[in-house]
C-alpha cells in the first residue's frame, strides 16, 4: 500500500516436489529491478495505476464481473499484502525433495528466480539452482541471476572473436555484460550518463568508455569500430527515453544487431539508421531459454541439449565457472554488504540516491 519495508518472521517454506531447501548466506539486491518495484509501491493510487496498466484492466474486469464490493475487497487485500523481493542468492542445501537427483545436503549452491528471495531459508526448483565448488567465493556467486541475464544478452548479440560491441547503460547489469564480452575476446565500448560508472568501467571491463553527453561521441565510437560501426549494441539501461535505442541505431554497423536487455521503449525512428542499415532488433528474455516456462522451471523438464544448447540453468553454470576460474572478477561491483537487519536501509539508499552504490549484498547469520 505505501512501500514500507519490513523484515517479517514467517514459516520456513515447505519442500515441494522437484525442489531443494537452501539456507541462504548472501543475496544480491538488484537496484534496477527491485528499486523500480519499491518506487512504484511508494507512489499514490494514481501513480500505481500509471505504473501498472495491466493490473488496472484486471480491476475493471473484476468490477464488471463481480461488482464493486468484491472488487474493493480484492484490491484492498492485494494492497495490504507484503511482497517478497530478491531473485539471486547463494547458500547451502539443507534438504532435498525425494525426486531430486544431483544435489545433496551440504552442497553449496547459487539460486535464481522469484523463490530465491531475500530470506534466511528458501525452497528453489532444481532448474533454478546450480551447484558450486566448495571453495567458491560466495559473495561473487550471489550475482548468479544477474550473470545469467547478462550472458543471455551476450548470446543474443551473436558476436565473434575480435568484433566490437557497445554496451549502453553501465549499471550493475551493464558492467557484468562488459566483463563477459571482454573475456570472450570482444572489443567493448561502454556508454552511460553517469561519469562515475564510465570511469569504473574503464578500470575493469571497457576498451573505451564514454559519457553519453560527450561531444562527438558517435564519431568516436564509429572510428573505434574500424570506421564501420559496432557489430552489435546491447542496451542494459533503464529509461523511458527513446534515446538509447535511437543512439544504438546510430552507432551500429550496417546489418548489425541491437539487443534489448534493459527496460527501454522500442518505438525507434525508422529513418535514418534502422531502415537504411537493415538493423536487427532482438529482445533478450531474462536468464535464457526456459524462463517463464512452467514445464521447465516448476516441473524440471529440461530442453534437449542438442537443440537448446544454452538454457537458463546452463547460463548460470557457465557464469559460475567463469567466476571460479578467475576469468571474471566481480569484487569491485560489491560496494555494500549489509546484515539482514539493516537491509531496509539499502532500499532507502537506492530511492534517495544518498550515496554511490553498484552491487548491494545482504549477509545472513
Amino acid at each position: 500500500k505505501n512501500g514500507k519495508m519490513k523484515i517479517i518472521e514467517v514459516p520456513v517454506p515447505s519442500l515441494q516436489k522437484g525442489q531443494v531447501l537452501v539456507q541462504v548466506y548472501y543475496s544480491l539486491i538488484s537496484a534496477g529491478t527491485e528499486g523500480s518495484t519499491v518506487k512504484a509501491a511508494r507512489k499514490g493510487y494514481i501513480g500505481k495505476a500509471k505504473e501498472r496498466p495491466q493490473q488496472v484492466k484486471q480491476v475493471l474486469d473484476t468490477l464488471v464481473t463481480q461488482g464493486p464490493v468484491q472488487t474493493y475487497r480484492a484490491v484492498t487485500k492485494k494492497l495490504d499484502a507484503y511482497s517478497p523481493l530478491g531473485y539471486s542468492c547463494t547458500g547451502k542445501v539443507i534438504d532435498v525433495a525425494p525426486d531430486v537427483t544431483g544435489f545433496c545436503v551440504g552442497d553449496l549452491v547459487g539460486c535464481g528466480g522469484l523463490s530465491a528471495s531475500h530470506a534466511e531459508v528458501i525452497s528453489v526448483p532444481v532448474k533454478l539452482c546450480v551447484k558450486l565448488n566448495p571453495d567458491t567465493d560466495l559473495k561473487q556467486a550471489a550475482y548468479n541471476t544477474l550473470g545469467a541475464i547478462a550472458m543471455q544478452g551476450v548470446r543474443q548479440a551473436d558476436l565473434h572473436l575480435g568484433e566490437t560491441c557497445a554496451v549502453i547503460g553501465l549499471g550493475l547489469l551493464g558492467q557484468i555484460t562488459a566483463l563477459l564480452l571482454k573475456v570472450s575476446g570482444v572489443r567493448v565500448v561502454g556508454i552511460d550518463i553517469n561519469q562515475d560508472m564510465v570511469e569504473t568501467g574503464k578500470k575493469h571491463c571497457l576498451d573505451m568508455g564514454l559519457n553519453r553527453n560527450d561531444a562527438g561521441i558517435k564519431e568516436a565510437i564509429i572510428e573505434f569500430a574500424n570506421d564501420m560501426g559496432c557489430d552489435s549494441v546491447i542496451i542494459t539501461a533503464a529509461s523511458s527515453s527513446l534515446d538509447p535505442i535511437n543512439f544504438a541505431g546510430a552507432i551500429a554497423r550496417k546489418k548489425g544487431n541491437i539487443v534489448i536487455v534493459g527496460a527501454v521503449p522500442t518505438g525507434f525512428d525508422r529513418e535514418p539508421h534502422f531502415y537504411k542499415k537493415e538493423l536487427t532488433i532482438k529482445m533478450s528474455c531474462s536468464y535464457g531459454p526456459g524462463r517463464y516456462d512452467p514445464a521447465y522451471e516448476d516441473k524440471g523438464i529440461d530442453y534437449p541439449y542438442s537443440y537448446v544448447r544454452w538454457t537458463e540453468n546452463r547460463n548460470m553454470m557457465t557464469f559460475q565457472e567463469l567466476i571460479y576460474s578467475g576469468q571474471i572478477n566481480l569484487n569491485y561491483l560489491t560496494t555494500h554488504c549489509l546484515k539482514l537487519e539493516e537491509a531496509p536501509k539499502a532500499y532507502d539508499m537506492i530511492m534517495d540516491q544518498s550515496e554511490p552504490f553498484i552491487g548491494i549484498l545482504i549477509e545472513y547469520n
